[in-house]
């Protein structure tokens, strides 16, 4: 089945993520019913007017533009396999333009809340809490995803040089940089965690609970939420927010785009250009506010 092939296509040479594979599959299976619909039985043989159609079902269900160009995106990427394997003659999706979607600034916590988060919260007793405070302090100081996070082993980090050997999206390595305060924590969080139980394997995952376990995805999902809602009263308050807020103070701190850049882990420049936007904002403001003329 050409699905299938895609799929199989999609995990083993472009080595996209499970998430996003399975979002592809979904987003391929439901447009397939949409066509059954119209009496065609195979992907390969939709037209631009059943994309388009389709499209506008989705917009019309209140479906937001950003999901339906998400789903776009999955079928160029079908069709785009499908003429490569010989399976379609032409792309009814080459002369579609996706819907404009509203510019959305990537949410982020100020640095007084992160100041006061890691300066003045009581953070848990015992390994519980040593987990928790590490997972706030390299998401912040890092910047990495969740799931570099999760991937983390023991033979990742590097003390003795200060630095974190993260996976990135599509099995794209990058060296870190540690900074002194966390290469004591991570020192501290070692230590206890030989009490866990946890193997010492160098392939082993650095971050463990209390009965030597991996960190579940969930779980540092709740912790963050719940640290980040003593500081911070917006609506989002996950792993990823952190993402974004390093992002933004390291700029707001003077440094330079690209080297965010490498730091995230992004594979263009327009990726992180989008965090300049809140700098920009914030100067805005400071100049409305401050400048005679500025309307503040």
């Amino acid at each position: 089945m050409l699905l299938d092939r895609f799929v199989d296509h999609l995990t083993y040479e472009k080595r996209y993520s499970p998430h996003t594979v399975a979002a592809y599959r979904r987003d391929l299976e439901q447009f397939q019913h949409f066509l059954a619909g119209f009496g065609v039985e195979h992907l390969a043989l939709a037209t631009d007017k059943t994309v388009r159609r389709w499209m506008m079902q989705l917009m019309e269900e209140g479906v937001g533009a950003r999901s339906v160009n998400r789903k776009l995106s999955a079928l160029r990427g079908f069709f785009r396999f499908a003429r490569t394997v010989g399976e379609a003659g032409h792309d009814p999706t080459a002369l579609l333009d996706p819907p404009k979607t509203p510019k959305r600034l990537p949410e982020f916590v100020e640095e007084k809340g992160m100041n006061r988060l890691l300066d003045e919260v009581v953070w848990s007793s015992g390994h519980q809490g040593a987990t928790e405070r590490l997972v706030i302090d390299l998401l912040y100081q890092t910047g990495m995803r969740l799931a570099e996070l999760l991937g983390l082993t023991l033979g990742d980090a590097d003390l003795r040089s200060g630095t974190l050997r993260v996976m990135g999206k599509r099995q794209k390595e990058r060296i870190l940089p540690v900074g002194p305060g966390l290469v004591a924590g991570l020192k501290g969080y070692l230590q206890g965690r030989a009490s866990t139980g946890a193997s010492n394997d160098v392939s082993s995952p650095l971050l463990v609970d209390a009965q030597g376990e991996p960190l579940a995805r969930r779980s540092v999902q709740r912790l963050v939420n719940r640290y980040l809602s003593g500081v911070t009263t917006q609506q989002k308050r996950s792993p990823h927010v952190l993402r974004h807020t390093f992002a933004t103070h390291m700029l707001e701190h003077g440094a330079d785009l690209n080297a965010v850049k490498e730091l995230l882990g992004h594979a263009n420049l327009a990726a992180t250009q989008v965090y300049t936007h809140n700098t920009v904002e914030k100067l805005r403001k400071v100049h409305a506010q401050a400048h005679p003329k500025g309307g503040g």
